[in-house]
């Protein structure tokens, strides 16, 4: 892993997706070009704020995770209110078994700024601000990505190109021929990032439908670092921020929520909810990531943790096919695996906005009815949708995934809780001793194939001929406990932590066609788009 490649991949938008793929890459010893049409990083906003512990471990994967959990703020209590009445609020657990935290608030500028320190301390990254991509071209055996730049038109050549350009990628999706069908909300959002003394809200997160301090529309207010709150208010479509700013309409606004307390302004922005998505998010020598692929509404935190996602993902999958161990047929499977986590994370924000802002009368009665019921009823609760928080995708369904019969999957769980361990499903992380060192399972999933094995297998037979990286590691009993591991299994992990197979006392052939699956180098059949 720490030899460098000859491939070269460029990626095009510098933001928190683009960075991770190109860290990521860079950590498979593959040399990255990142080209974005901005002079420099322009650091302001709280913009995406919420980062999910399995997102904090991809980055831990290139040393910047413990530190952005080290400097965001975990809120613990969820307050959800109606108008005047609290309806009900629920404190997170904690589970105890990563030393990550469940999720963190932190600007989406800190994160972009501690990942630049960890693209700059390496030399695989070749950074270039002033590249707006303007076109790209494909060949048989690469990539042309055509730049404006203020002095002149620069083509830079790759192997391959990965475009994280967010959502104004207009330009390149037409290059690509790639369509980007769904809708956008009427409404507008207000978002405010104030700093004041605000101790008793430090650790909570609340949730305002109906208040009477904005009538018919909801508010949102994240804790965050630096004592600094992020206020979101639902406003009309033809809400005009310049006109409540020069009335004091903006500053009674905030007044309604925190009372004459001393405040300051730190950042206000207006923005509208798109639900967009590509139709095809590999094309030949291109992968769509982010942004560029996927627009979700911002309740439960999708947007940049599935964008995440996206990133390793096609950062380990180009880094097989770049090195020999996979042939190009892998990449294929990153349509088809993160085009479906798209699709759901369009279900799941589709039918919060639905709760959130209804679109028709039968759906304005339903809110209304379990609004009202959620205040005496608690079986009216679960049905009060303020947003799903993000969770990583299960890729159960995926041509890459060698199902297991014993383990089915139950489909999308409950609120807060993961699915069992089984195939497609990403593993828990927990402690384990490795060489005579303690670590955890997450810290050594991601360098290779990891094959687990029961204390009771053959671990001769667990050496199959293959060219990518495949370590082999004994689970003992209190490990295999907590990965839900049956005797004479081995369990396949991938490089980006997900489960592809459970085998019982399987054979060095059995070992050898469960990773020619994982790596595409066999057919399956493909999942309906």
């Amino acid at each position: 892993m720490n030899e460098t490649s000859q491939g070269r991949v460029a990626i095009i938008g510098n933001g928190p997706v683009g960075q991770t793929a190109a860290l990521l890459l860079a950590r498979w010893g593959i040399p990255v070009t990142v080209l974005d049409g901005r002079p420099e990083r322009d650091l302001v906003g709280s913009k995406a704020i919420c980062q999910q512990q399995d997102v904090l471990d991809v980055w831990e994967a290139v040393g910047a995770g413990k530190r952005i959990a080290a400097e965001g703020l975990t809120w613990t209590k969820a307050r959800t209110f109606y108008r005047d009445t609290e309806l009900f609020s629920y404190d997170l657990p904690d589970p105890g078994k990563s030393c990550l935290p469940p999720f963190v608030n932190i600007s989406q500028a800190r994160t972009e700024e501690v990942l630049d320190e960890r693209i700059a301390a390496g030399p695989l990254i070749d950074v270039r601000w002033n590249h707006p991509a303007i076109g790209i071209e494909q060949h048989e055996v690469g990539v042309e990505v055509h730049c404006a730049t203020p002095d002149r038109e620069e083509t830079v050549t790759a192997d391959y190109a990965v475009v994280c350009a967010g959502a104004r990628s207009d330009e390149l999706r037409r290059a690509l021929g790639v369509s980007f069908d769904g809708h956008s909300f009427d409404d507008r959002f207000l978002i405010c990032d104030i700093r004041a003394d605000l101790p008793d809200w430090a650790h909570e997160r609340r949730f305002y439908f109906d208040p009477e301090w904005n009538p018919g529309r909801q508010v949102l207010i994240h804790p965050c670092p630096d004592s600094t709150f992020r206020i979101d208010w639902q406003v009309p479509s033809d809400y005009d921020l310049a006109a409540e700013q020069s009335s004091g309409a903006l500053n009674a606004r905030i007044r309604a929520i925190i009372g004459d307390r001393p405040y300051e302004i730190v950042w206000q922005s207006v923005y509208r909810f798109h639900s967009r998505i590509a139709d095809r998010m590999r094309v030949g020598r291109v992968l769509l990531a982010g942004d560029s692929a996927h627009l979700v509404s911002p309740f439960g935190a999708r947007g940049l943790n599935s964008g995440v996602g996206d990133a390793e993902n096609a950062a380990w999958k180009l880094a097989f096919v770049l090195r020999g161990w996979a042939g190009e047929e892998l990449l294929e499977s990153y349509h088809a695996e993160r085009h479906a986590a798209a699709r759901e994370n369009i279900e799941v924000t589709t039918a919060t906005m639905d709760f959130l802002v209804p679109q028709d009368d039968a759906q304005r009665r339903r809110r209304r009815d379990v609004l009202e019921r959620a205040a005496h009823d608690p079986a009216a609760r679960p049905e009060v949708d303020s947003g799903r928080f993000a969770e990583p995708f299960w890729y159960v369904d995926s041509p890459l995934t060698t199902p297991d019969p014993s383990r089915p999957f139950a489909g999308r769980p409950p609120r807060g809780s993961a699915p069992d361990p089984a195939p497609g499903v990403i593993v828990p992380d927990f402690p384990i001793t490795v060489a005579g060192s303690a670590t955890r399972l997450r810290e050594v999933a991601r360098d290779g194939f990891l094959l687990l094995a029961t204390h009771d297998v053959d671990h001769a037979a667990l050496h199959a001929a293959t060219a990518a990286p495949v370590r082999v590691l004994a689970l003992d009993d209190t490990a295999a406990g907590a990965l839900g591991a049956r005797p004479g299994e081995v369990w396949v992990v991938r490089p980006d932590a997900h489960v592809a197979a459970v085998l019982t006392r399987p054979t060095t052939g059995d070992i050898a066609a469960a990773l020619r699956r994982a790596t595409a180098a066999v057919s399956t059949p493909q999942p309906t788009p």
